[in-house]
C-alpha cells in the first residue's frame, strides 16, 4: 500500500460526537429502528441512481436493477445492509458520515426528553438515521463506491463509536454501499434472519425497491452460492388500487416516507385521469416537525414521473402554508428530464398544485366536520401555519377562514374550538359585526378592560393570542358578509346592540358635566402623550383604557416589526376614561396628587393594553408616593 493509500484518521464534527455518545450510552425501547433507517437510506440511494441514469444510462447498466440485500452472520454477530444505489465518493463520505450539522442536530439534542421511548422516535425526524446503527452496534463499517467512478475509487469508513473514524481506499467491483454492523454482545438477537425479516415486513414492506435475504437453509448446510428471495412487497403503494390497501398499509407507508413513528391523522389517495394523469397520496401528520416554522427548510412531496424517482422535496406542488403535508405525487405528464426550472414554469405543475391544495383543504374540512377532536389536535399543532394561507392563497381564502379556530369569551377552558361559522350562529339579534380581541395570552385577554361592555350586554368576543394574529386579521376583514372588528381599536359603535336613548343622554351629561372638566384636565397633564381623551363607551369597571385608530398598528404587530429591525411609525393612542370609577372621582377632587394620579391612570392603561412602560421605575415611584399619601 502506498503512502497515499494508507488509512486516514479523521475527527467528527462536534455535534456528531454528541449524537454518537447518545446512541452508545443511552438505551432505547425501540432498538429495531436502526434497520428501518438503514433500509430507507439504501432505498433513497437506489432512487437517486435511477434518476441520474436518465442522463447517463450507463449508470443503470453498470449495476443492473436496483435492489437491497440484508445478510446475517450469526457466528460473527454482524448484520450487513447492501445496495447497488448511487454510492458515495470519498468527499461525500466525509460530508455525509463525518458531519451532520445540516440535519438540525442541535435542535434534536434540545428535544430529548429523557423518555427513552419518545427519544427513539425522534431519530428519523432529524436526519440522524445512520447514527441509529450505534444503538445496537459497537463498530460500523461502510464500504461504498459512487456509480460512474472506477473500481479503485471505493472507500471504506470505519468507526467504533469514538471521537474519530478512519477512511481508506478499497477496491469494489459494483457501485453502491454496504453497511456492516458488528453487534454488541447484548444485541445479538438481531443476528437472526427471522428476526430481521419480521422487522422488514413491519417497517419496510412498501418500499419500491426489492429487499432480498438469503433463503433459509432448511436444516442442511448452506451452499456457497446462496439463494436470495424478496422479503418485502416491493410494489410502490400508491400504484395499487385503494381497495387492495388496508389502513395499516397506509400508516406504514406514511411512517416510511415521513420518518415518523406516529400514525397520520388523515390521508387521501387519488388517481386522476383526463387532461392530466397523475396519482397522489398525501398525509396530514399528527404532530408538527421541529422545523415547521423555518420557512426555508426542505419541504414538499416526493416526486415521481412514470414511477421514476425525481426528487425528495418537490415544493412546487403545495403552497408554503401547507408545508406540513407529506406524501407522493406520480405524474405521467411531466418530462423525464424534469428539473426545478421546468417544474416552476410547467402548466401541468400549476394544475396539479391547485388540485392538491383543494384536496388537502377537503381533507381538513372533512376532519373538522366528522372528527372534531382530531381537528382540535391538528389545530394545536398546525393552526398557526394554516393562518399564513389567508395572505398567501387568495383563491382559497374563504375556505381557509372557515377552518380557523379561536378561543372565545363563551368558552371557559381556553380551548380554541370556535369557528367563525359557530360565532355567526350564536350572534345576538341586531348584531352586525364579529368582535375580537388580540392579547398576549388567554388570561390577559379574559381580564382585559376592553371586554367590559360586551360582558354586560352578553355579546361573544373572539380571543386571539397567537403572535401572528394581528397580521392575520389584517387579511381577514369579513366573513359571510359580516365585518370583523377589533374591540381595542377605534371608537366603539355597537349599533343596534346599544341602548341609544340612555347612551345619548349619558353622553350629553358627560359633555356638560364634571366629566368634561376631567377630560380637559387629563388632556392638559398628558399633553402630547395622547392624541385625545374622551369618555369611554367600553368601560364599566376599569378607570381607563388606551385605544388606537382603526388603521394603526396594534401592540402585537409593532413588536413583530421591531423584532425584525423594521421602522415602526409613531402612534399616539386615545385615552378613554370611565368617569364613574372611584379613581376618577378622586382624581377630579384631588389637587395635590392630581398629576401623579393622571399619570398612574395612563400607565395602568398602557399595561392593560399589553404594552410596556417607557419608565417602569417612575411608575413605581408615583405609585409608592400615592400609597404613602393615602396612608397619611
Amino acid at each position: 500500500m502506498t503512502a497515499a493509500a494508507k488509512p486516514e484518521t479523521l475527527g467528527f464534527q462536534t455535534e456528531a460526537k454528541q449524537i454518537l455518545h447518545l446512541m452508545i450510552h443511552s438505551l432505547y425501547s425501540n432498538k429495531e429502528i436502526f434497520l428501518r433507517e438503514l433500509i430507507s437510506n439504501a432505498s433513497d440511494a437506489c432512487d437517486k441512481r435511477r434518476f441520474e441514469a436518465l442522463k447517463d444510462p450507463a449508470l443503470l447498466e453498470e449495476a443492473g436493477e436496483p435492489e437491497i440485500r440484508v445478510s446475517v452472520d450469526e457466528e460473527q454477530g454482524s448484520v450487513t445492509i447492501a445496495d447497488n444505489g448511487i454510492g458515495m465518493s470519498r468527499e461525500e463520505v466525509i460530508e455525509n458520515l463525518g458531519t451532520i450539522a445540516k440535519s438540525g442536530t442541535a435542535k434534536f439534542l434540545e428535544s430529548l426528553s429523557g423518555d427513552q421511548k419518545k427519544d427513539a422516535k425522534l431519530i428519523g425526524q432529524f436526519g440522524v438515521g445512520f447514527y441509529s446503527s450505534f444503538i445496537v452496534a459497537d463498530s460500523v463499517v461502510v464500504e461504498t463506491r459512487r456509480a460512474g467512478l472506477g473500481e479503485d475509487a471505493a472507500v471504506r469508513w470505519t468507526c467504533e463509536g469514538e471521537e474519530h473514524y478512519t477512511l481508506e481506499p478499497v477496491t469494489r467491483p459494483e457501485p453502491g454501499t454496504s453497511v456492516t454492523l458488528h453487534l454488541k454482545e447484548d444485541e445479538k438477537e438481531f443476528a437472526n434472519g427471522w428476526r430481521l425479516r419480521s422487522i422488514i415486513k413491519k417497517y419496510s414492506d412498501h418500499i419500491g425497491v426489492p429487499i432480498l435475504m438469503e433463503k433459509p437453509a432448511g436444516g442442511e448446510e448452506e451452499s456457497k452460492d446462496a439463494e436470495w428471495e424478496t422479503v418485502n412487497d416491493a410494489t410502490a403503494l400508491w400504484t395499487r388500487p385503494r381497495s387492495e390497501i388496508s389502513d395499516d398499509d397506509y400508516k406504514a407507508f406514511y411512517q416510511h416516507i415521513a420518518h415518523d413513528f406516529r400514525d397520520p391523522l388523515a390521508w387521501s389517495h387519488n388517481h386522476v385521469e383526463g387532461k392530466l394523469e397523475y396519482t397522489s397520496l398525501v398525509y396530514i401528520p399528527s404532530e408538527a416537525p421541529f422545523d415547521l416554522y423555518q420557512r426555508e427548510a426542505p419541504r414538499g412531496l416526493k416526486l415521481y414521473v412514470q414511477r421514476t424517482f425525481i426528487m425528495d422535496d418537490a415544493e412546487q406542488f403545495l403552497p408554503l402554508y401547507l408545508r406540513f403535508v407529506k406524501g407522493v405525487v406520480d405524474s405521467n405528464d411531466l418530462p423525464l428530464n424534469v428539473s426545478r426550472e421546468i417544474l416552476q414554469n410547467n402548466q401541468a405543475v400549476e394544475s396539479i398544485r391547485n388540485a392538491l391544495t383543494k384536496r388537502v383543504l377537503d381533507m381538513l374540512d372533512k376532519m373538522a366536520r366528522d372528527k372534531p377532536e382530531d381537528y382540535a389536535g391538528f389545530w394545536e399543532q398546525f393552526g398557526s401555519v394554516l393562518k399564513e394561507g389567508m395572505a398567501e392563497d387568495f383563491a382559497n381564502r374563504d375556505r381557509i377562514a372557515g377552518l380557523l379556530r379561536f378561543s372565545s369569551t363563551q368558552e371557559k377552558d381556553g380551548g380554541r374550538k370556535i369557528s367563525l361559522k359557530d360565532y355567526l350562529d350564536r350572534m345576538q339579534p341586531g348584531q352586525d359585526k364579529i368582535y375580537y380581541l388580540i392579547a398576549d395570552s388567554y388570561s390577559a385577554a379574559t381580564s382585559s378592560p376592553y371586554l367590559e361592555v360586551f360582558r354586560k350586554k352578553g355579546v361573544e368576543v373572539l380571543l386571539l393570542t397567537d403572535r401572528i394574529d394581528e397580521w392575520l386579521m389584517s387579511h381577514l376583514t369579513e366573513f359571510e358578509g359580516k365585518a370583523l372588528q377589533n374591540v381595542a381599536k377605534g371608537e366603539l359603535d355597537l349599533g343596534e346592540l346599544g341602548d341609544d336613548k340612555a347612551e345619548a343622554a349619558k353622553e350629553e351629561e358627560d359633555k356638560s358635566g364634571e366629566a368634561a372638566g376631567l377630560v380637559d384636565k387629563l388632556k392638559e397633564i398628558l399633553g402630547e402623550r395622547v392624541a385625545d381623551v374622551r369618555v369611554s363607551r367600553r368601560l364599566t369597571d376599569s378607570p381607563a383604557c388606551l385605544v388606537v385608530g382603526e388603521q394603526e398598528l396594534g401592540v402585537q404587530m409593532r413588536r413583530i416589526l421591531e423584532a425584525a429591525g423594521q421602522a415602526v411609525p409613531e402612534s399616539r393612542p386615545t385615552l378613554e376614561i370611565n368617569p364613574g370609577h372611584p379613581l376618577m372621582a378622586r382624581l377630579a377632587d384631588s389637587e395635590d396628587s392630581q398629576e401623579n394620579l393622571a399619570w398612574l391612570v395612563y400607565d395602568q392603561a398602557v399595561l392593560a393594553a399589553g404594552d410596556q412602560l417607557e419608565n417602569p421605575a417612575q411608575f413605581v415611584q408615583r405609585l409608592n408616593k400615592l400609597l404613602v399619601d393615602r396612608g397619611d
